[in-house]
């Protein structure tokens, strides 16, 4: 898992997004001005056109399907991937597990194996998290820069039920982010993975390789030493190692090299 994986290709479009329009209210020396957010699900098909389609009081989306052109859509909509985990994502859920549990109980009315498998299934949808960083690196593309911060800032403080395995989700994140000279975002991301999985000794590598892009290199020495502690053999942390100490990078006794005790 070091962060030698090719840049991910782009993902369509997918998720919650939410659209402000300007309405009058009122007549005469009365009118007035109000803002009024209305809530879409959105997604990308195969030919690249975007269908828009309004949430109901439920959160599900319901009525008919609009066409927007990528551009309108890119310039006008914003990003809620926090609506989505919070309010749409549960309830679509609840709602298939009901809809299962009844075709279960009408066919053979012995669910309850198939039940529990759905309790406990989990309570994140990382396609949808994925399409939304994919929409980050298209604001990039099209030189939107604060709104690529914006949703990227976002996604790594969703508050979801990330477990061990997300930690390739996050890793993936910072691989792109740090390619694209987003080293604080990287860090952020790298450290987000860390958290779910802290004895990976090829995370500590990658948040070793931002922290040097970013000048910090005390945190990068920190990390590598995590690394090399946690497998000796890691190679590209060893030559990592033997690059700062050719550059004089690397503080006296500091690190004492691989192969050798660092009970310091």
């Amino acid at each position: 898992m070091s962060d030698s994986t090719p840049q991910q290709q782009r993902m369509r479009i997918k998720g919650i997004f939410s659209l402000e329009k300007i309405a009058k209210v009122g007549a005469g020396s009365t009118v007035r001005k109000t803002r009024q957010t209305m809530y879409w699900y959105a997604e990308e098909d195969e030919q690249g056109i975007i269908w828009v389609q309004p949430l109901n009081t439920n959160y599900i989306p319901s009525g008919p399907k609009q066409e927007v052109s990528r551009d309108e859509f890119l310039d006008q909509y914003t990003p809620e991937p926090e609506f989505y985990t919070s309010k749409v994502y549960p309830t679509i859920r609840k709602l298939n597990q009901t809809i299962a549990k009844a075709e279960r109980h009408r066919t053979n009315g012995d669910g309850f194996s198939a039940e529990y498998e759905f309790n406990n299934a989990l309570h994140v949808d990382v396609e949808n998290i994925r399409a939304n960083f994919g929409l980050g690196l298209t604001y990039l593309d099209r030189g939107d820069t604060q709104k690529a911060d914006n949703i990227f800032e976002r996604l790594v403080k969703i508050d979801a039920a990330f477990e061990a395995e997300h930690k390739h989700l996050f890793n993936d994140f910072g691989i792109n982010l740090r390619k694209n000279k987003m080293y604080d975002q990287a860090v952020k991301y790298y450290s987000k993975a860390l958290e779910l999985a802290p004895h990976d000794e090829n995370l500590h590598y990658n948040i070793a390789r931002a922290y040097f892009a970013k000048a910090n290199l005390p945190k990068a020495i920190e990390h590598l030493k995590t690394a090399l502690a946690l497998n000796k053999d890691l190679e590209v942390a060893q030559k990592f190692i033997e690059y700062l100490k050719k550059n004089n990078l690397l503080p006296d006794k500091s690190y004492p090299g691989p192969g050798t005790s660092n009970s310091q």
